[in-house]
């Protein structure tokens, strides 16, 4: 049985990211700035109470007669409770022989282009593992996008704004982008297990290090560009980011409505089609925030039984990664011809340059991850470097082309401009016989 370490983990960036935002909402109402108190505290306290339902939801315990817990969520402890539920059922699962075992199958990875399928006892202590392990991967990809992302945002433009990083707001941001890249490393994992239920997953070490160096360059450029852009153009920041949200909120919930498909009512038994729709918005608004900061890794899909469209779809890789180079590029832009005199000491050529490289960097660890280190490489019809060697024969093949029918273009005109200067008296020697053909024609 797994050391339950994505737990413990979850737990430490929950509380810790808490305790700190309290005491940077204490040291902000002191100073007088109450609107920078209020955000800091909503951009806090949302995502608690969010990741209590959350926990509540996947263990089922509204239906249960369960009144302390119940009472520990509302008193926003129930992760500490889970958690220590959770060494509690770990460090007696040798202790206690079980009553009741049950039987899983997965396929193993093919081998020689062979799966064979496996069969894998799982008791009753291991069932509970399973059921925490994946409500606490679930609390941290929300408390990560709905909570730390935005916090992270709202405290680099503070010290953008007033010039100065305190020892606790720089503590903050480093908790919570560590919680965003966590969030994100656990989505990824997450988006692997669910596309690949049938098999046996096995996420190696450089895996893990791979995918977090991938969201880190990642998140930290956007997010840096998006305050860039805010602290000279704060309108139109308001603008960018409801175009974002609405894009990949309403994208999800269109092209059900144009598939025909039923309302999906296999969520939750317990659930109303009110509560049903509700789960809906809240999936959805999760998606979204995912992908207002980086690539979310599984593509939300309605009309589904899994709610999650189980394809591997590079085309949509490949065109939300170039349409955010571009975005970022062109906020840069704007950021560098705008910029106000707080920037008088900084290098903004050398800074957009950084971050333009630090993007491209992510999207470097990110085609290493799905050539070398993806625990399904196998399973993939085409790997990245196949499909990067068929679009470089593309490419090479569109310019050949192109370079074929201006060499033939140059051709007929080189042809044209000659028979055009041809001598005057082979003209004038043509013309008689033409003539004279037309006189025996008449005669005849």
């Amino acid at each position: 049985m797994k050391f339950p370490a994505s737990v413990l983990a979850s737990v430490f960036l929950f509380v810790a990211e808490t305790t700190v935002a309290l005491y940077l909402s204490s040291t902000y109402r002191s100073g007088g700035d109450r609107m920078w108190q209020a955000l800091t505290l909503l951009f806090s306290l949302l995502p608690c109470a969010l990741v209590q339902l959350t926990l509540l939801f996947v263990h089922r315990d509204l239906s249960r007669d369960r009144p302390l817990v119940l009472l520990l969520h509302l008193l926003q402890l129930g992760p500490l409770f889970r958690c220590f539920e959770v060494f509690c059922i770990y460090f007696q699962s040798g202790h206690n022989e079980e009553p009741y075992v049950s039987i899983t199958k997965k396929r193993q990875m093919p081998k020689n282009g062979l799966s064979e399928e496996i069969e894998k006892e799982v008791g009753q202590a291991e069932g509970k593992l399973f059921t925490h392990r994946s409500a606490f991967s679930r609390a941290s990809v929300i408390q990560a996008f709905l909570g730390s992302a935005p916090q992270l945002t709202l405290q680099l433009y503070i010290s953008v704004m007033q010039q100065e990083v305190t020892v606790g707001r720089s503590l903050f941001m480093t908790l919570s982008l560590l919680s965003i890249v966590y969030g994100a490393l656990r989505c990824n994992i997450l988006a692997i297990k669910i596309k690949y239920d049938e098999y046996e997953v096995n996420v190696k070490p450089l895996a893990y290090v791979c995918i977090f160096l991938w969201r880190g360059f990642e998140i930290a450029t956007r997010v840096t560009v998006l305050v860039l852009f805010a602290s000279v153009l704060k309108i139109w920041v308001v603008l960018i980011v409801l175009v974002n949200f609405f894009s990949f909120f309403l994208c999800p919930w269109i092209v059900f409505w144009f598939s025909g498909s039923p309302f999906p009512e296999n969520i939750e038994k317990a659930l109303s089609r009110v509560g049903t729709t509700i789960v809906l918005c809240f999936l959805t608004l999760l998606y979204t925030g995912i992908n207002m900061f980086c690539w979310s890794a599984v593509q939300l899909k309605i009309d589904s039984p899994d709610l999650i469209s189980k394809s591997q779809n590079w085309y949509q890789l490949l065109v939300y990664y170039m349409i955010r180079f571009i975005e970022n590029a062109i906020l840069l832009l704007l950021w560098y011809l705008f910029k106000t005199d707080i920037y008088m000491y900084v290098c903004a050529p050398l800074l957009i340059l950084q971050l333009l490289v630090g993007y491209c960097t992510a999207i470097l660890f990110m085609l290493v991850f799905y050539q070398f280190f993806h625990p399904c490489k196998k399973l993939f019809s085409t790997s990245v470097s196949e499909g990067f060697q068929r679009w470089l024969r593309c490419f090479f093949w569109a310019n050949r082309r192109q370079k074929s029918c201006e060499s033939v273009g140059n051709t007929d005109l080189k042809s044209y401009r000659h028979k055009d200067e041809t001598p005057s008296s082979s003209r004038i020697s043509t013309e008689p016989s033409q003539l004279l053909n037309a006189d025996e024609l008449c005669s005849a």
